[in-house]
């Protein structure tokens, strides 16, 4: 774990990718959104059947290639160079959005800028003046995937927290997120709001409420359970 002077316990991107990777049950037909996610692919447990989908339209991806090992003909919807697994199956995108509307995947794993304590989803744009928005299948997923993982950070540059009484942002989904995971801790969206299941290094529920500004409560308190 990373520390800061003066500041709670973070962990890395790193570590965090591998938090998630943890919860994915075996089995699990998985999504992992641009940028931070993708990092997840790296950490799934060997010997475990996770496949992971890409709606560019692939499924089967394998980890990020070793160096002096790239396909450039394999490439995630963020245009990373991938791998193949054996039995990987290739097809069009608009076959791979019908997965992902269908309700065909188990789990996706998306950023954020903002996330309401009633588990609605901001992630697309930031409403700024001449920002470029890049929604991508980033709506289709949050709707569409049985349980939406979110990895970020806590806080932005500014200090602002990303976990929100209600989204000021664009939304991408209403009441689409299932679990948030941050560089501080991770937390549950529970109809009572945001819920703290594991806490990072010396961060504390009361801490944590701090920084975000909002009622937290424990998720061990309300019996919830890994996995659930």
């Amino acid at each position: 774990m990373s520390t800061e002077t003066g500041q709670a316990t973070r962990i890395t991107r790193a570590q965090l990718a591998a938090r998630i990777a943890q919860d994915i049950p075996e089995g699990s037909f998985v999504n992992l959104g641009i940028g931070a996610p993708t990092l997840v692919a790296d950490y799934l447990p060997e010997g475990q059947e996770i496949i992971l989908h890409t709606e560019n339209g692939m499924l089967g991806m394998g980890p990020s290639p070793e160096p002096g090992q790239i396909d450039p003909d394999l490439i995630n919807a963020g245009k990373q160079p991938v791998t193949a697994l054996a039995g990987a199956a290739y097809f069009h995108h608009a076959d791979s959005f019908g997965m992902m509307r269908g309700g065909h995947l188990d789990v996706c794993v998306l950023g954020a800028f903002q996330v309401s304590q009633g588990g609605d989803l901001a992630n697309w744009s930031t409403g700024a003046p001449g920002a470029i928005p890049a929604v991508g299948g980033a709506m289709d997923l949050a709707i569409g995937a049985k349980n939406v993982y979110v990895m970020t950070d806590l806080l932005t540059k500014a200090g602002e927290s990303k976990l929100v009484e209600a989204c000021t942002y664009p939304l991408t989904g209403v009441g689409c997120v299932t679990r948030v995971y941050t560089d501080h801790a991770v937390f549950d969206v529970t109809p009572e709001g945001f819920a703290v299941r594991e806490a990072f290094g010396d961060n504390t529920v009361k801490l944590l409420a701090e920084l975000t500004g909002l009622e937290l409560t424990d998720a061990a308190s309300r019996g919830i359970q890994e996995g659930e």
